[in-house]
């Protein structure tokens, strides 16, 4: 009787990790891998050689020398007396706030427009389609240098608002009003009302107060913390609790009897009432600005910088995602809008409930680049003066402490980090729209 046995193994030898489809890959991958540290070990000993030769040293001891210059748009406490690092981090949420409203904005714009473009309506179709075309194919610098002169050269002087008791008599009045009564658009920029919090004192000693008013601020050293800010918060993110309460129990009862119950003004009151309350209780008033001397004073100075290079981003920006959103939903099969419209939906619901949920897995990937796109982008606000990231400490930083490599280092890994959270945030919201295997 034969019996089968198995094939003898052959033994290991050198040559196979070169021949043999088992070991090859991984032969490749640990030689470039080698050759990759060899260049980058080769590339920073040529760095250390070259900055010594020139009497220069490779640190960031910098960070923490006196800054001495003025930043004037700033989100936290800054003076010329206060460091490097903090210049850096004012220029960092400059950056951020930038960002955050241009995406908001171009977001918007860009659904909408993307809608229109697919409107039957051909004056409406057309018209978004000449933005698309203008606005995407003209470099976004020049939208940003157009929009800052705009604003610029457009806009009243101060002084255009007085009004003088000469001209008070003669019944004349000043060649330019607040917008509402509360807005004040100048060639220096934009002042709005300010938010201000008094309990338990006179409101006109809330106001003269430089610090916070209401609960006041936990001072973190790095920056203070409203804890009126941290209230509100917390009590919009309970309302948001319970009104998703309310939408999963309407969800339940809509598939248990197949009737949707009216939830909207539930959902109003749990997500406006419990906030308003707060706000009434903390002493929420707002400060307007009033022209005294040769400006204005009180409220908050939006710059002309920061309003046109946001503005130029997000118009730019909305023609691509008018486009992505366009393509998402030209992918739905219009057997999704004919299903819907059998069933007595109306276009508008059809869009809402049925066309866009389905398009978002097609619509979130290629705006995850749109985003990336503006943040990197706002790179340009030197072009118009605004201090961020690039005009502290890629700019100012850079030129008076002379460490070019070391503030184009830090800065290439604030905006790579910068990056990564916001890919890693929006690949978490696009696992939890796309469709769903069973």
């Amino acid at each position: 009787m034969a019996f089968v046995q198995d094939a003898p193994k052959d033994s290991f030898r050198l040559g196979m990790l070169i021949y043999d489809t088992r070991y090859r890959s991984i032969t490749i991958q640990v030689v470039v891998l080698i050759l990759f540290l060899l260049f980058l070990s080769w590339l920073v000993n040529n760095t250390a050689q070259n900055l010594a030769a020139k009497g220069r040293t490779f640190d960031f001891g910098f960070l923490w020398m006196r800054a001495g210059y003025d930043i004037n748009q700033r989100l936290v406490d800054y003076t010329n007396d206060s460091t490097h690092m903090r210049a850096a981090f004012i220029g960092l949420l400059n950056t951020l706030l930038a960002a955050f409203v241009g995406c908001i904005i171009a977001t918007i714009l860009g659904v909408v427009i993307g809608v229109l473009r697919l409107s039957k309506n051909w004056i409406v179709s057309r018209l978004m389609t000449v933005y698309v075309e203008i606005f995407r194919n003209v470099p976004v610098l020049l939208w940003i240098l157009l929009a800052a002169t705009i604003l610029s050269e457009t806009t009243p002087q101060p002084r255009d608002f007085r009004q003088t008791p000469e001209m008070e008599q003669a019944g004349e009045e000043p060649k330019a009003s607040m917008l509402f009564g509360i807005i004040a658009v100048t060639n220096r920029g934009t002042v709005i009302p300010e938010p201000k919090f008094c309990i338990g004192k006179p409101q006109a000693e809330c106001d003269a107060d430089p610090n916070e008013g209401g609960l006041g601020v936990i001072d973190l050293g790095i920056f203070k913390v409203s804890l009126n800010l941290l209230a509100l918060l917390v009590v919009f993110g309970g309302s948001i609790f319970v009104n998703s309460r309310i939408t999963k129990q309407a969800n339940a009862t809509q598939e248990a009897t197949g009737i949707r119950p009216v939830t909207w003004w539930k959902s109003l009151a749990v997500l406006i009432i419990p906030s308003a309350i707060l706000l009434w209780a903390l002493g929420l008033h707002f400060v307007v600005p009033e022209l005294k001397g040769f400006n204005f004073v009180g409220g908050i100075s939006v710059l002309h910088s920061f309003t046109a290079l946001t503005l130029a981003l997000a118009l730019y920006t909305a023609a691509f995602i008018a486009e992505i959103v366009r393509a998402g939903i030209m992918a739905i099969s219009r057997g999704q809008s004919e299903a819907a419209a059998a069933l007595g939906l109306r276009p508008g619901r059809t869009m809402s409930l049925v066309i866009l949920p389905q398009a978002l897995r097609v619509i979130i990937p290629p705006l995850i680049s749109q985003y990336l796109n503006l943040t990197k982008n706002t790179s340009l606000a030197i072009a118009v003066s605004y201090m961020d990231l690039r005009g502290t400490l890629g700019g100012i930083t850079l030129n008076q402490t002379g460490k070019e490599l070391e503030c184009m280092l830090l800065m290439m890994g604030i905006y790579l980090t910068i990056s990564l959270i916001i890919s890693a945030l929006m690949n978490l919201f696009n696992r939890a729209v796309k469709l769903k295997e069973r």
